[in-house]
């Protein structure tokens, strides 16, 4: 039950309601329940045997002191009384438990993504891509749906509670004997609900790696099937997904085969009780009646709970997988030292840098200078460093030696979220959303108006081609009339980086998927901006060198000149 406990300390206010409303509700019940041994004195003759059972003098002595002598048609009319407010209350106490599963849910999700979202880049670079989405989507829903079960485990378990305190009014032997035969029955079908619980736990495991692996792979399913080689990504998720369903045989065979052993255990535990009323204790029969009644409701009750408890800890390794994750990402939480405001009038320096991955040197006592108003570029090849000096730039990571200096100030003195706010950043992979170029460029920033969208447009090369589409800046990206080259979709990321009118733009090898005519015209765009923003664009290419002010070759660690004067 530790997971449950969690939850109670998590929301002690509210779940203390929604008990109170379920222990209210199981009162009523029970109330409502103990009018049955007088009724059936009455109505079988028997009122002088009622005093027998404790239950039957409390009830007789509420009576005596209301001063009210008990008809049928009076405890008929407060036992319906009894049942109707223990469904009103039932009915608060469910509505109350679906607000908190939703509350759960959103909960847990909104501290993924605030985790997340303020983690460094180092705890990003670790993550597989479809890690966090199953997290936020799945684990999070089944996180909230095993504290729904939870509840009901409580319920039931109140529910039992009351049932027995009344069924010991009536007998107290009779009661304690068919408790211990209940509990040896739960004891008996406990191995199903391990059973469960472990199939519940490779499900979170599998769902994990399946839905982690088939997002790297939709990723990355062009060149797959360029290559005929899908059939191998396939033939992976297919032996993942075999496994899934294994898990999910296993729980549904648990469940079922717990609900089907409860009924001949339960025939044998009435037969018991039935056994131990009429002949050894020798009850009379609305006791007895009464008594069979209750036992019923207790058993129910513990076999509800049971199965319950069963798809509780089915879904709870959700919980725990997605707990563990916050705490990772809340560990590698980016902490910001530097507060004084950024001032890019003069250059950005890089100076003896020095930089590696663990035991990997990338950069060694690197020297570099990016001059305001300029076109630097920076070239080399695949892992020489190049995109290690974007993200030591942007404060992404920190060099083991040396400094990144803003006009001669440490970067790590600077406001990094001012510093970011200045930057436009153009990757790689010209990912757009499924959603309107308005949108892809804004990204829902309401402070961007339609002009500065346009204006971005035409500063990106991007304008003459938008503004001949079916609706212009709010065309859908990848429908009928969207966008369809790989040049275009570039120019798009570019006016996003630049709708926010930024001090340095960052072209990270975002040229190097483009034909050689294609990345010669936004190389040609992107001389023209430099009046109002400073840029520096990476590339394995040579394409770049003709409109670059400024170029540098990384080598052995190194950043030769190849071109200008810093």
């Amino acid at each position: 039950m530790k997971f449950i406990i969690t939850f109670l300390k998590r929301y002690p206010f509210k779940s203390a309601v929604t008990l109170a409303a379920m222990l209210l509700a199981g009162i009523a019940e029970g109330f409502g329940m103990s009018m049955l041994l007088p009724l059936l004195s009455l109505s079988t003759g028997t009122m002088d045997h009622q005093a027998s059972s404790t239950l039957g003098r409390a009830v007789s002595n509420l009576f005596a002191y209301l001063g009210v002598k008990p008809t049928i048609g009076m405890l008929l009319f407060i036992f319906v009384v009894s049942i109707v407010v223990k469904v009103v209350l039932v009915l608060l106490a469910n509505k109350r438990v679906g607000y908190m599963v939703a509350d759960v849910a959103t909960d847990l999700r909104l501290n993924l993504l605030k985790a997340v979202f303020n983690s460094s880049w180092g705890y990003y670079v670790h993550q597989p891509a479809g890690s966090i989405t199953n997290a936020f989507a799945t684990e999070a829903t089944r996180s909230a749906d095993a504290y729904l079960f939870g509840m009901r485990t409580i319920a039931m378990l109140m529910n039992g509670t009351v049932y027995t305190i009344v069924a010991l009014m009536v007998s107290w032997q009779a009661t304690i004997l068919a408790i211990l035969i209940g509990s040896g029955i739960l004891l008996i079908l406990r191995f199903m609900v391990a059973r469960a619980k472990k199939a519940g736990k490779d499900q979170t495991v599998l769902l994990k790696t399946l839905l982690s692996f088939l997002t790297d792979i939709l990723l990355s399913i062009k060149p797959l099937k360029a290559m005929a080689r899908e059939d191998a990504a396939e033939k992976i998720l297919q032996q993942k997904t075999l496994q899934l369903r294994d898990a999910l045989q296993r729980q549904v065979f648990s469940k079922e085969a717990l609900r089907a052993l409860q009924e001949p255990l339960s025939t044998i535990f009435f037969a018991l009780g039935l056994y131990v009323a009429l002949v050894m204790l020798s009850l009379p029969l609305p006791s007895v009646l009464v008594m069979v009644y209750m036992l019923a409701k207790i058993l129910k009750a513990l076999q509800r709970a049971q199965r319950e408890h069963q798809v509780m800890v089915i879904a709870e390794s959700a919980y725990w997988s997605l707990l563990d994750k916050i705490k990772k990402a809340s560990r590698e939480r980016e902490v910001f030292s530097g507060t004084r405001p950024p001032v890019f009038k003069k250059a950005i320096t890089l100076k003896r840098v020095t930089f590696s991955y663990e035991d990997k040197t990338i950069l060694k006592k690197l020297d570099m200078t990016i001059p305001k108003g300029s076109f630097t570029a920076l070239i080399g090849p695949s892992g020489s460093g190049k995109t290690t000096i974007v993200d030591l730039i942007t404060g992404l990571f920190w060099p083991q030696e040396g400094a990144v200096l803003v006009d001669d100030t440490p970067l790590d003195q600077i406001d990094l979220r001012k510093w970011r706010q200045q930057i436009g950043y153009v990757p790689q992979e010209t990912i757009l959303l499924h959603d309107t170029i308005f949108f892809n460029i804004t990204l829902g920033d309401e402070t961007i108006s339609e002009q500065d969208v346009i204006d971005a447009l035409k500063k990106a090369g991007a304008w003459d081609f938008v503004s001949k589409m079916p609706k212009n800046i709010y065309s859908m990206v990848g429908e009928r009339g969207g966008l369809i080259s790989g040049g275009q979709r570039q120019r798009i990321t570019i006016a996003r980086a630049l709708v926010k009118k930024p001090s340095l733009l960052i072209m990270d090898e975002a040229t190097s998927a483009l034909d050689p005519k294609t990345e010669q015209e936004i190389c040609t765009t992107l001389k023209q901006l430099t009046d109002s923003v400073t840029i520096l664009a990476i590339s394995h290419q040579q394409t770049i060198l003709k409109e670059a002010d400024l170029a540098y070759r990384l080598e052995n660690g190194k950043a030769h000149l190849l071109k200008g004067n810093p």
